[in-house]
């Protein structure tokens, strides 16, 4: 019934990014800045960002380089020449770009300031020896809302001549039709012909945790998983494998790996967490692709879903989030039904809910890894017949949220 909504959701919610989303979106403001500023030559760009962006931008791996900072992405911005690619932005940045770009911030060229808003909202502006523009981007991490040259608004003079840069078509829409038994209806006769969009999601997002597990990103902790079940410190089961394999993901993309990933509600590491666990089950159960879509699927439109609440950037890890929509696909793709996915869902809420974001960093694959053994041991729970009460904590009768 709500099928084309659903499709719609998917496809707005699930973008392929490249590494981590908000110093993408400071270079993706710094780089439209800069193509509407006149003159060559750059006397000073300004950064205004929310707290919840300048939390996840500074201290986070820049894509393509060893280092980090929000005045490093929007210089990287600068010099960027792919604004087709959205918040692929700074892919094939060249070497002489990233030294141009830390040149200008060793020059003190670009500046950071703390925007009054308590929503997603970052702005650059660049100013030339002959001219300035601003760029404003709220709500969705490229959501283009003010392209402004010489106190100009030049927006609807644009907005209409290339829908790939300006996306101004991303606004939310009505969510009444969102909720658990919708979701489950959707993801049980849905034709996974088209469904394409989660296997391009499943092939970015292993191709990258494969990279994780086989190269040393950040503090390795998917690697360190995996050598330590080879010399038999942890034992080789579904588990681990599954925990490994999702956290090498996160370390990779904290540390600046050149791989995209495609993202969950404006999040790459919640893109991971809500598809590798289930594939990590699917492909040890030697599930079909059938279950296998349906179950990567559920899970990330319950991330979804319980993001919508919360909002794109919070104070609450996104991972917990994600995870919990990874311990309904993995219950769907063991066979469980609605009141099992439902039951993994509350055991979640009551046992990982609360874990706080502290930034974007190379510490998140840590909590990637705690979250993902806490969906599976959820699963494991709830397949034996166990839910967490009511009366316990602050789960409640029910999952409908008002």
């Amino acid at each position: 019934m709500y099928d084309e909504k659903f499709f719609n959701l998917l496809k707005r919610e699930l973008i392929v990014a490249l590494g981590c989303t908000e110093p993408n979106s400071i270079a993706y403001a710094a780089a439209l800045a800069k193509h509407y500023a006149k003159g060559n030559q750059i006397n000073k760009v300004e950064v205004i960002a929310s707290r919840n962006v300048i939390k996840n931008a500074m201290s986070v791996g820049i894509p393509g380089t060893d280092s980090c900072g929000i005045n490093l992405a929007a210089a990287l911005g600068i010099f960027a020449e792919n604004l087709d690619k959205n918040l692929e932005v700074l892919a094939n940045i060249k070497d002489h770009d990233i030294r141009n770009a830390q040149k200008m911030v060793e020059n003190g060229l670009i500046t950071v300031q703390l925007a009054d808003s308590p929503k997603l909202y970052v702005e650059v502006i660049v100013k030339t020896e002959e001219s300035y523009s601003r760029v404003i981007i709220e709500d969705i991490h490229n959501n283009v809302v003010l392209i402004e040259v010489n106190g100009k608004n030049i927006v609807d003079i644009q907005k209409n001549m290339n829908k790939q840069i300006f996306n101004y078509e991303t606004t939310e829409e009505d969510h009444d039709f969102l909720n658990m038994d919708s979701i489950l209806e959707f993801i049980n006769h849905v034709d996974i012909k088209k469904l394409d969009l989660i296997r391009e999601s499943i092939d970015l997002n292993k191709k990258i945790c494969l990279e994780g597990l086989n190269k040393p990103y950040g503090l390795r902790v998917g690697s360190s998983i995996k050598t330590n079940m080879e010399n038999g410190f942890i034992s080789d089961i579904i588990m681990n494998y599954a925990t490994a394999l999702t956290a090498a993901g996160s370390d990779a993309r904290m540390a600046g790996s050149v791989l995209p990933v495609m993202s969950n509600s404006g999040s790459g590491n919640q893109g991971i967490s809500a598809t590798i666990p289930v594939v990590a089950f699917a492909e040890k159960l030697n599930s079909d692709e059938d279950t296998l879509i349906r179950g990567v699927v559920l899970s990330n439109l319950i991330t979804i879903y319980i993001k919508l609440f919360l909002g794109r950037l919070s104070a609450l890890c996104g991972a917990t989030i994600a995870a919990t929509g990874a311990s309904c696909g993995i219950t769907y793709i063991m066979g469980g039904g609605e009141k099992e996915i439902k039951s993994s869902l509350q055991n979640m809420l009551g046992n990982i809910t609360g874990i706080i974001c502290d930034g974007a960093k190379a510490g998140c694959a840590l909590k990637v890894a705690t979250c993902t053994t806490a969906a599976i041991q959820s699963t494991l729970i709830t397949l034996e017949g166990n839910t967490i009460k009511p009366t316990n904590g602050i789960i409640e009768k029910t999952l409908m949220i008002q």
